[in-house]
């Protein structure tokens, strides 16, 4: 299959559009993005998710360095005796000493002739274009952020298909950096459980003792969420419908409140790819991606031997926790849950 005459030119133009925006010669052939150029890119990808414009995407210049979001470890606010010392300013810089390390990021992206060709009837061909590729990159770099584990040479889709070996993500981060930040175990090892006899009876027992992990100088910060995966969340539901599903109106209410808005005193959110039986307590800045400004790369690419167009974006990229004793979670593939043990009520009119 090979392009219509009217897609062709609608994709020659939309290439022509792309050198144009990025002053270059063509982008038919792989080209550097200026830095203010790869700021205005990153800005697209990250409009394109409400998750991703909630946290920090970071341009930096070096490959590894220090972090660079400011936020109080403490209190700052004091009285010193200058007669006797002198007055020590607070570092606002998390103070582990850890740095941060970006690795070569390739977000390569196809979509086939018939795509172009059924998109190019349309005024807005370009913007459909563009849409498909952000979006695209968008969720790829909310999956690594949950799921990656190590950043391979050569990475296998199909061996780690959350992207687990493209970068190391949060969560990863935080348990070579600060393991005592996750819950792996409640009393029988190797298992967190919830429900009946467990450890938590319920999702909002879990979420408060994980709220309790974070250092105790940023439990009153005021802008603590839970993320919370939607296994979790389903099953609190189910739990819920267990218990009013008899009575119409009781449905009807747990549906509208969409179970409820808050579990351990924290506002609760999910986001796309989140472990499914995961829970994380964190404020959402305290997230960070950095991307290198100046390594950005792309190259626009008709490929009639695969019947496609290719478009090539790599830079270098990394995953951040700016204050890790902000940051608390569990293993969620540890998370199992207890079926609650007590007989249900015999229907109406049936004698127990």
């Amino acid at each position: 299959m090979s392009l219509s005459s009217e897609a062709r030119q609608r994709y020659y133009a939309l290439q022509a559009s792309v050198a144009r925006t990025y002053r270059v010669r063509s982008a038919r052939e792989e080209f550097n993005i200026e830095p203010s150029m790869a700021q205005t890119l990153n800005d697209k990808i990250t409009l394109s998710s409400a998750f991703l414009q909630r946290i920090n995407i970071v341009p930096v210049r070096e490959l590894r360095g220090q972090k660079v979001i400011l936020g109080l470890n403490g209190p700052s606010t004091g009285r010193t005796d200058v007669n006797r010392a002198d007055r020590e300013p607070k570092n606002l810089l998390d103070l582990n000493g850890l740095e941060y390390e970006l690795f070569d990021t390739q977000s390569d992206v196809a979509l086939p002739f018939a795509t172009i060709d059924a998109w190019a009837k349309f005024p807005d061909f370009a913007q459909r274009y563009s849409k498909a590729v952000h979006t695209g990159m968008a969720l790829d770099r909310i999956m690594i952020g949950w799921h990656g584990t190590h950043a391979a040479a050569d990475t296998n889709p199909v061996a780690y298909p959350m992207l687990q070996d493209v970068n190391k993500g949060w969560i990863q981060l935080v348990r070579e950096q600060a393991p005592e930040q996750i819950l792996i175990e409640g009393a029988t090892p190797g298992k967190i459980q919830i429900g009946g006899t467990g450890d938590y009876p319920n999702l909002d027992a879990l979420v408060h003792d994980v709220s309790l992990m974070i250092d105790e100088v940023f439990r009153g910060s005021g802008d603590l969420v839970a993320l919370i995966g939607r296994d979790l969340l389903s099953h609190e539901k189910g739990k819920l419908y267990a218990a009013q599903g008899r009575t119409p109106t009781e449905k009807e209410r747990v549906e509208m409140a969409q179970v409820i808005a808050t579990y351990g005193g924290l506002p609760s959110y999910t986001c796309p790819f989140f472990p499914p039986k995961g829970v994380v307590v964190t404020s959402f800045n305290n997230l960070s991606i950095y991307f290198q400004d100046t390594s950005w790369r792309r190259h626009l690419l008709e490929n009639p031997r695969r019947s496609r167009t290719e478009d090539y974006n790599s830079r270098n990229e990394g995953y951040v926790v700016e204050q890790l004793g902000k940051f608390a979670s569990i293993e969620a593939d540890n998370v199992e849950f207890v079926p609650d043990t007590a007989p249900e009520e015999p229907p109406e009119g049936i004698a127990a």
